[in-house]
């Protein structure tokens, strides 16, 4: 029979529990055990119960014995119930629960809890719940505990109860579990366990209930090592990081591979991140998968690949499928892309979604469509944002946009940036612009640059035409249009540079408009390379407009092909005009091409003449 707490507990002297460790017996007073033996040689019963439970934590069992009997004889209950430990520790068992009874009836407590326990091993449940009842309404914290494990296996409401009387009397186990099962209530259920690579996952929980944490703090002090480890993850979580790291530390240093795992994710956060990989290597070397695989991306990132491979190797053989997804990842950086394949499908039958997701855009990108459709799905269902939008884009693909937005909305729904941008755009096709805009806004929110000039074009659409400036009149604030249209310029959307240079010109900012038109040309903006040349030919500056005009018609802008022939032909280049005229009547628009034939007749007149 093995108990559950400290052995010495069970113990009895006098009329009380003896709560000294098995150190603190060993000190005892010389001259004490000396004085106790004289009195129970000399027929004291209280002394000899006292000496019996002496020697019985010494382990001096043959010596314990004849003392215990006879205390026993004298109708001591505490020895009555030592006398059950000592049996039981024989190995006889009857004769021990028989001893138990005697005191338990007497009103032994410790013996009340010891009988319940054997009666439990018996599987006589009933029986062991009528004695640990008595033993816990004593006020006995192993009885309490024992008590509680017994309805908490059976799914009875009252464990939680005796859970609490237990904790509340300094059982750690007690009240570790307590703390757990308050966590449960908060989150819906008690949660075992917590990119590209997968190695973030936290130690084991996400949401603490505000209860469970003074209980999770009892037992830690008391020394429980995943009590410890989950208090950290609390405080890790409110951003208590110095003393989560604390709880860590001492959980780890009792040898839980979790704490030493999570341990090394808070130092590399801290910066350092030698001292991670010492605290993932000992985790990992104690079967913790996901600090094999932090370790494996700690040398993927130094371009150690083959340790990096082991690693992985070594978090799979823990059972950590992010291993296996992992693997997958360091193959296909290196192009090798059939192992690649291999990876992913192992991680993927086993329910990795990310997984599914990769190896279905491998599938995909060696053209095979459909056999990519079901992995997309699959992860998809799963949970896989990226997934979802990838479905979109392969419905979108097959020209089948109901599917698609269908996929779209579930992924924009999720916070998927790319995917909200596409949704906004389907409901502006369709003509929903409050619609539209929520999901633009959400886009734009999210950094898309396209989302931010699109949303700022659905506003600016909006906007009154502006009326003729008025002379003096100071300068109003940026509208909201103009806010979204910079924002999107500054990440580089060359269409929203064009837009902000020409509204800076609008207000006669002329180095902000040149500086906007110039970052939109040099990005390849043919648009903001005809524009920046305006603004240089207002300034007098023809030949360098000149440049960039011809950069603009040379990437098929019409009208930078028209401006280059009227200053070919002011500059007398009649042949250079024609060319240019030619140009812009190849390229257009009607008006432009209009314009420019007429001016290639008048410069053939001019050169025929």
């Amino acid at each position: 029979m093995v108990f559950m707490g400290d052995r010495a507990t069970l113990l009895e002297t006098g009329r009380f529990v003896q709560t000294r460790s098995d150190e603190d017996a060993d000190t005892a007073d010389a001259e004490t055990e000396a004085r106790h033996r004289r009195a129970a040689d000399g027929g004291d019963a209280e002394s000899m119960s006292v000496l019996g439970s002496l020697l019985l934590r010494r382990g001096d069992l043959d010596s314990a014995e004849p003392y215990l009997r006879g205390a026993t004889a004298e109708g001591d209950r505490a020895a009555a119930n030592n006398l059950g430990v000592l049996l039981h520790q024989r190995g006889y068992t009857d004769e021990a629960a028989g001893w138990w009874r005697i005191a338990a009836v007497a009103g032994s407590a410790a013996a009340a809890h010891a009988l319940g326990r054997h009666y439990r091993e018996r599987g006589d449940e009933p029986a062991a719940e009528y004695w640990l009842r008595q033993s816990a309404e004593q006020g006995h914290a192993l009885g309490a505990y024992a008590l509680a494990d017994l309805l908490e296996h059976r799914s009875d409401v009252g464990a939680e109860r005796w859970l609490r009387a237990a904790a509340e009397q300094g059982h750690r186990e007690a009240a570790y579990r307590l703390a757990r099962l308050l966590d449960g209530r908060a989150d819906g259920e008690a949660s075992e366990g917590p990119g590209d690579i997968a190695v973030e996952q936290g130690p084991e929980e996400e949401g603490a209930s505000d209860e469970a944490e003074p209980w999770y703090r009892q037992a830690a002090a008391r020394g429980h090592r995943r009590a410890a480890l989950h208090l950290g993850a609390i405080l890790e979580k409110r951003g208590e990081l110095k003393e989560a790291g604390r709880w860590y530390l001492t959980s780890a240093k009792d040898g839980e591979a979790k704490a030493a795992c999570a341990l090394g994710f808070l130092l590399r956060d801290a910066g350092d991140e030698e001292s991670a990989a010492v605290w993932w290597l000992r985790a990992a070397q104690d079967g913790d998968g996901n600090a094999a695989n932090a370790l494996g991306a700690l040398h993927a990132a130094r371009g150690e690949q083959q340790t990096a491979e082991r690693w992985y190797r070594a978090a799979m053989s823990a059972g950590d499928v992010n291993g296996a997804y992992n693997l997958g990842l360091l193959c296909a950086a290196q192009n090798r892309t059939a192992q690649a394949e291999q990876w992913y499908r192992r991680a993927a039958y086993s329910g990795h979604r990310e997984a599914a997701n990769a190896l279905a855009i491998l599938l995909l990108q060696a053209g095979d469509p459909t056999g990519a459709e079901p992995w997309f799905s699959k992860a998809a269902e799963a949970g896989s944002v990226d997934a979802a939008f990838n479905l979109g884009i392969l419905f979108a693909g097959r020209d089948d946009d109901r599917t698609a937005l269908k996929w779209y909305e579930r992924a924009a729904a999720a916070g998927h940036t790319d995917a909200a941008l596409q949704v906004g755009i389907a409901l502006l096709r369709d003509g929903e612009e409050q619609a539209a805009e929520r999901h633009l806004r959400c886009a734009a929110g999210g950094g898309s640059a396209e989302a931010a000039f699109r949303l700022a074009s659905l506003l600016d659409a909006r906007q009154p035409p502006p009326g003729p400036p008025v002379l003096g009149e100071p300068l109003g604030e940026k509208t909201e249009c103009e806010e979204w249209y910079e924002r999107a310029a500054q990440q580089g959307h060359r269409r929203a540079q064009v837009r902000v240079g020409m509204l800076a010109a609008a207000r006669n900012d002329l180095e902000a408009a040149a500086r906007w038109y110039g970052e939109a040309a040099e990005a390849g903006s043919r648009n903001g390379a005809f524009n920046l040349g305006l603004l240089l030919a207002r300034e007098g500056r023809e030949r360098e407009a000149a440049l960039w005009w011809t950069r603009a018609a040379h990437a098929g802008h019409g009208r930078a092909a028209l401006r280059l022939a009227l200053l070919a032909a002011r500059h007398g280049e009649l042949s250079e005009g024609q060319r240019w005229c030619a140009r812009a009547v190849e390229l257009g628009p009607a008006e432009v091409a209009e314009r420019a034939a007429r001016l290639r007749e008048a410069l053939h007149q001019e050169l025929t003449a």
